[in-house]
């Protein structure tokens, strides 16, 4: 059975640190003009009891199943791979940043090197070509971050999801992230 990829970020867990965002830069070779991955810190936010309560907001690509990404390409650079990896074929590209336009979560930027645009991965091409886990996932000092193989009924990620209220980023737009969040318990901002 092919393997199907997907994270969790749990806010309640997440205390907005930035060694995700450090380390995929890090792993990837990222330049500081963009990113891949950001973590968003909300608040301050008063709470009845009086204490200030922060929400963190994982910003990056969410591996959607339907992915109006790749459905815009005209060359078919971005693609979903055999594990259901949102990928870029940066030698397919023509640079028409369709793919940017089209993404809802606003997880795709223009690679300033290559000119290409480039999203995460999950860390495919390096720490997953491993066996290893992504390289946010294993730097988190909260395990905020869960990762697995979702076909894998007995994996993490599937007892996690099993156990945990979590909900998918825009859900209603249809496009089936696999980038989970259970979200903050204390709540958010209000907007």
């Amino acid at each position: 059975m092919a393997k199907k990829y997907g994270m969790i970020h749990d806010e309640n867990l997440c205390i907005g640190c930035q060694a995700c965002n450090i380390a995929c830069r890090s792993e990837n070779k990222i330049p500081d003009s963009v990113y891949r991955l950001q973590v968003w810190v909300q608040g301050p936010k008063k709470l009845p009891d009086g204490t200030l309560s922060f929400n963190y907001h994982r910003q990056s690509c969410v591996q959607c199943e339907n992915t109006p990404c790749v459905s815009v390409c005209p060359t078919k650079a971005s693609y979903v791979n055999e594990d259901g990896i949102v990928s870029v074929n940066v030698d397919l590209c023509v640079g028409c940043l369709y793919c940017i336009a089209a993404c809802p979560y606003q997880a795709r930027y223009v690679d300033p090197v290559t000119k290409a645009p480039d999203k995460c991965n999950f860390c495919k091409d390096t720490r997953l070509a491993r066996g290893e886990e992504p390289a946010c996932v294993t730097v988190c000092p909260t395990d905020a971050l869960t990762f697995g193989d979702m076909s894998d009924p007995k994996s993490k990620i599937n007892k996690v999801l099993a156990s945990k209220p979590t909900l998918r980023p825009k859900e209603s737009l249809g496009t089936k992230p696999k980038l989970f969040i259970v979200p903050n318990k204390r709540g958010g901002i209000e907007s």
